[in-house]
């Protein structure tokens, strides 16, 4: 199986299935000289885990992280870092009835297809369990990024039909963010909005009720990138966050700046008219979400991603089975699953934007030769 790896300069391979014995990541060109530790990757996947409220799936996994490599004396040592995760809280016996149904809205019809091979125990390499992996590498990318003074932010603006009211701050300065994750933070779905996460609350009771699901919009925000990130044509900013946004479990849709709302704009509204911030340029707005030509512009750069409900639900659903024979599909007793998986996928988006932030911060400074520190022509 190809397709493992995200990144160029920095760059993750992971590996592991969801009932295996374990998960793993492989962290290539993270620069040495990074401070880095256990308990801050720990706490990186505390915030992905489930079981932590009655929103999310009721499985409970402790998630700890072991950096077998690459880190000597609480710092990068410039070799791969790679950390392992064990698969502690395994019930593959649920999964024995249905192993002979395609289950809708899953992939093991794809993979049978493609590979001739399934392994029907929560998913395997397709679960959703893989993301453990990318938030912990997340977690090595985001110290990166603060080194240099970039932070992002991720957070749930939508869940069904319900979206917190827009973000209307267009140069959202430090104290707006720590605000915004203070918010997000005391919040068990990881919504800042309190008012709209009370009604998101309701909408959840009510769809777990009656055995079915949600999807939602996770929104993000980095703040602090300097002009220059990304390369035209093929290796876009939004077009590298857009397929490392997509590659996550049951994302759907990916938007930069005003997204599809754009295509609803004039030009003289759509532009973002370029002002003089002190000894930098700026722009009155952020419609383009912080990028032009593929490349960042210095302001915020905001997006947004779609998640589809969570495919596993408690109604009956109608299928086949692998011979293509009609069947019923209904979740054994005890199946444990998240009404809706847009709110575990917030730092996961968080760790994806990392990543890719990461890797392009590297790779701008290879890009003309006023950014080498090599020493001078003699």
């Amino acid at each position: 199986m190809a397709s493992n790896t995200l990144g160029t300069l920095f760059r993750i391979t992971t590996w592991g299935e969801s009932h295996g014995k374990a998960l793993g990541v492989v962290i290539d060109g993270c620069p040495a000289g990074l401070e880095l530790s256990t308990e801050e990757i720990a706490d990186a996947l505390i915030r992905r885990a489930p079981g932590q409220n009655s929103y999310t799936s009721p499985r409970r996994e402790p998630d700890t992280p072991e950096i077998y490599s690459g880190v000597f004396e609480g710092k990068t040592t410039g070799a791969p870092i790679s950390i392992l995760i064990h698969n502690q809280n395994i019930h593959s016996q649920h999964y024995e009835p249905i192993k002979s149904l395609l289950r809708p809205g899953h992939a093991n019809f794809t993979y049978l297809a493609k590979y001739g091979v399934f392994d029907y125990r929560g998913g395997g390499r397709a679960s959703a369990r893989e993301t453990v992996c990318r938030v912990a590498a997340g977690a090595v990318a985001q110290k990166l990024l603060a080194h240099y003074g970039i932070h992002t932010l991720a957070y749930l603006s939508a869940l069904g039909p319900i979206s917190i009211p827009a973000l209307q701050n267009t140069s959202f300065e430090t104290q707006d963010f720590k605000h915004l994750k203070k918010q997000r933070d005391t919040s068990p779905l990881f919504c800042p909005d309190p008012s709209s996460e009370a009604l998101m609350k309701s909408a959840l009771e009510t769809a777990r009720d009656q055995g079915d699901s949600l999807g939602g919009v996770i929104s993000f925000i980095s703040i602090g990138l300097p002009p220059g990130l990304g390369d035209p044509v093929y290796e876009k900013l939004e077009a590298k966050l857009a397929s490392a946004m997509l590659s996550i479990p049951a994302s759907k849709g990916f938007e930069i700046g005003e997204g599809f709302l754009a295509a609803q704009m004039t030009g003289s509204s759509h532009n973002d008219l370029f002002i003089q911030a002190g000894s930098q340029v700026h722009t009155q707005s952020n419609h383009a979400g912080g990028t032009l030509g593929g490349i960042s512009t210095g302001m915020p750069l905001v997006g947004r991603v779609a998640f589809k409900p969570t495919s596993s639900i408690q109604i009956s659903q109608a299928t086949l089975t692998l011979k293509g024979e009609a069947a019923t599909l209904k979740l054994p007793e005890g199946s444990r699953h998240d009404p809706c998986v847009a709110i575990r996928a917030v730092p996961i988006v968080e760790a994806m934007c990392h990543l890719v932030l990461a890797d392009l911060l590297l790779m701008n400074q290879t890009a003309r030769l006023s950014h080498l520190s090599l020493g001078q022509k003699t």
